[in-house]
């Protein structure tokens, strides 16, 4: 057969008719598939113009494509003319397809090669000068799957090249086939899952108009996947099969890697990992060197030793010549622990990405102390009602959507399918809507949210046994809660509740509502002022309101000064629970168990904040914060606060409960990351790296022969008792002591 260059036929295409664009293409065989193949991989384009994707068995069949036009609407193909051509020096397969009478004018053409493992599918569109290349899909069928398709979006580590701590990146989308002995992912640029279904994949066209993937098959892990099919020259990808990598005390962990050699040729790479601990001490490592293949898969396992109770931080790097790859992930040990029947401590939003299963979110959420879940319904993303009620964990609901200034039967048709949906729930309580105090401190819509949100609610639930709580306000708004009491609203809850958000404060930083400055990065947003303002509100104003914080923070947002490090979110986490104690809290809801977001679950964002609140990583391994969420929780149930502890030296602070102290010092101020210049950016340090410079050595009574100390993450150290006596080391990092007196 001629060459034909895809230049060629892609000017003949524009010149021929669409009825008549086969006649000028090679014939296609009428015997056999035509076929092309590369090492683990070969595509058959059948007469149809169906391609059969396989190896050692037929895998996938790929049928039609979908357009999306402003005038002629979506349309489909109906078969096509598959031919062997030449593009670019490779062999291809190439299919012309038929489009239906109603859209003549439009030509679409697929192109498709092979390389070792992987397919490039490239679909051309052109025509109609009203396409809507957003729209595109393409139709597969995947052949005796063992396991339906899974969305997986890809991700990258990066440096930034001012310094600071890396961080993921988004770097395409993939759709995993499972079969018993090896995986297939369709991997593109970009694609909106919510508009794939069991036919066809959402696949919009890049600038050139044209739709492109890549089909990846073999046995290997999305990240190396998604390497190959973007054409990277090295990946690497690290995880531990413990799920959220989270082991019993003093186990011994296994970090896992994955490296894939992405270029067209065999080369040796070097892969060289090592795991520190809270403290920075690097616990373990090593170098390894192995030549690849093209497309080959390397696949190591390392041993890392486990405390009693802490976390590691690791990283495993690959390289080869000038290409370099590393990925990170976490490892740690959590003590057993017997939690009371009752707890003050739960999870806000939400528990929806259940990686990897409902079981062990579940279980993951028992041994961290979770007692209270802020949103579970049927149907709603997570944990269902029933679910949670096997674990023994209660359960809430936040329910929004009022209609502001609605006609009567529209207010009354929502309050009665959400107050149906509180009572179906079995929840203990009903947070009516969610942050409506906007914009902050304007005191806007409050009397009309007691009007047409609270007191329908309250009308239909009142005596029911269900709890009304306001909708949780966005800060301590002392504006929006004197309206809300002046409409009446305050008899109709039960419970009040805010969301006391903070920025680059210690959680301990406390300005009078006199001192709050409104903004983006203003001093409203700090936790202790605002909750010592909400419990002097609820004290004021009494009937016996409880006390909630149905959102709490700590964000780790990457290389931003008006958010945590991790080792300042574990600090702060640990404090934030602690003070909430000591104002008579009666439940606070952590915003929120995982990074990203619902709508874009397991994706990476470093610039936006709302994908950086959980306890655990977009990966879900653990954060140091959730060390410390499990922490404050086995040390604060049950716990009896009994006052604000003095020292000689005022910059020394310490909260004294029944049992136990937690002291810390504010020599450095109230202020993190206080240096930062005028833009957002701001160099994180490592969470293994201390923040605190100064240290203070103060002497204390103390009783016993020792006083145990534990700090955030709940690493247990004991100090000598000489006299009844003891010396303490400390700084702004709060710890608690056992044995003071």
């Amino acid at each position: 057969m001629p060459e034909i260059s895809r230049r060629t036929i892609i000017q003949a295409a524009a010149a021929a008719p669409a009825l008549s664009l086969a006649a000028a293409l090679p014939a296609a065989a009428s015997a056999a598939p035509l076929t092309i193949s590369a090492d683990g991989i070969t595509l058959a384009a059948e007469s149809d113009g169906s391609i059969v994707i396989r190896d050692t068995a037929d895998r996938i069949r790929l049928t039609h494509f979908m357009i999306k036009d402003s005038v002629l609407g979506q349309q489909r193909t109906f078969g096509g003319v598959p031919s062997l051509v030449t593009v670019d020096g490779q062999q291809a397969i190439q299919v012309d397809y038929v489009m239906s009478a109603s859209a003549q004018a439009v030509t679409v053409r697929g192109i498709f090669t092979v390389a070792a493992r992987r397919a490039k599918l490239r679909w051309e569109v052109s025509g109609s000068a009203t396409l809507t290349p957003t729209g595109y899909m393409f139709a597969r069928s995947v052949l005796a799957p063992t396991a339906p398709e899974r969305y997986v979006p890809a991700t990258r580590w990066t440096r930034d090249p001012r310094g600071g701590v890396p961080y993921e990146v988004n770097d395409g989308a993939l759709y995993q086939e499972t079969w018993s002995d090896t995986q297939a992912y369709f991997r593109l640029a970009e694609t909106t899952v919510g508009f794939t279904n069991a036919t066809w994949i959402h696949a919009p066209a890049a600038a050139d108009g044209a739709t492109e993937a890549e089909l990846v098959l073999g046995a290997m892990r999305p990240a190396a996947a998604n390497a190959l099919g973007a054409g990277k020259p090295l990946s690497v990808d690290v995880w531990s099969d413990q799920p959220f990598g989270l082991y019993d005390s003093g186990a011994q962990m296994t970090l896992k890697a994955q490296v894939v050699n992405g270029a067209a040729v065999q080369r040796p790479v070097t892969l060289t990992w090592w795991a520190r601990d809270f403290d920075g001490r690097k616990t373990c490592g090593g170098t390894l060197t192995r030549t690849l293949a093209p497309g080959a898969v390397w696949d190591e396992a390392f041993t890392v030793r486990g405390a009693p109770q802490g976390i590691v931080f690791t990283e495993v790097t690959a390289v080869s010549g000038s290409d370099e790859a590393f990925a990170r992930t976490n490892l740690a040990t959590l003590k057993s622990h017997a939690y009371q029947a009752e707890g003050r401590f739960g999870i806000a939003n939400y528990t929806w990405m259940l990686v990897p299963g409902k079981a062990a979110v579940g279980q993951l959420l028992r041994k961290i102390g979770v007692k209270s879940v802020r949103i579970a319904y049927d149907g709603a993303p997570g944990l269902s009602p029933a679910e949670l009620d096997a674990l023994g964990i209660p359960h809430n609901v936040q329910l929004g959507g009022v209609i502001f200034n609605g006609a009567p039967a529209q207010i009354a048709a929502w309050a009665d399918e959400k107050s149906a949906i509180a009572r179906a729930s079995g929840a203990r309580c009903f947070e009516v809507a969610n942050e409506l105090n906007q914009p902050w401190m304007s005191g806007q819509k409050a009397a009309e949210y007691v009007r047409d949100g609270l007191k329908p609610i309250y009308d239909r639930l009142n005596g029911s046994g269900i709890k009304l709580m306001n909708c949780g306000l966005g800060g301590m708004d002392v504006n929006w809660t004197a309206n809300f009491h002046k409409a009446g609203g305050w008899p109709m809850i039960d419970v009040f509740a805010f969301h006391p958000g903070r920025g680059n404060f210690t959680p301990d930083y406390a300005p009078p509502p006199s001192e709050w400055q409104q903004g983006e990065n203003g001093t409203y947003w700090n936790f202790l002022g605002a909750l010592r303002e909400a419990r002097r509100t609820v004290d004021l104003h009494g009937g016996g309101k409880e006390l909630w914080l149905t959102e709490a923070y700590a964000c780790t947002r990457p290389n931003r000064w008006w958010n945590d490090n991790h080792r300042q979110a574990a600090e702060n986490v640990l404090l934030t629970l602690a003070l909430a104690v000591s104002e008579g809290v009666d439940g606070v809801n952590w915003y929120q168990p995982h990074d990203s977001t619902i709508h874009h679950p397991q994706e990476a964002d470093p610039d936006n904040p709302e994908y950086h609140f959980g306890l655990t990583n977009r990966d879900t391994s653990v954060k140091a914060a959730l060390l410390a969420f499990a922490t404050a929780t086995r040390t604060l149930e049950g716990a009896a606060f009994l006052r604000w502890m003095t020292f000689a030296d005022p910059d020394v602070k310490g909260l004294l409960f029944d049992t136990f102290a937690i002291v810390w010092t504010r020599k450095d101020g109230y202020i993190l990351n206080a240096d930062h210049g005028p833009g957002q950016w701001y160099p994180h340090k490592e969470a293994w790296a201390d923040t605190w410079p100064t240290k203070t050595q103060i002497t204390l009574a103390a009783q016993g022969a020792s006083v145990r100390v534990v700090d955030c993450i709940g690493r247990e150290t004991s100090i000598p008792v000489k006299g009844g006596k003891a010396r303490l080391t400390l700084d702004g990092a709060p710890r608690i002591y056992y044995g003071l007196r």
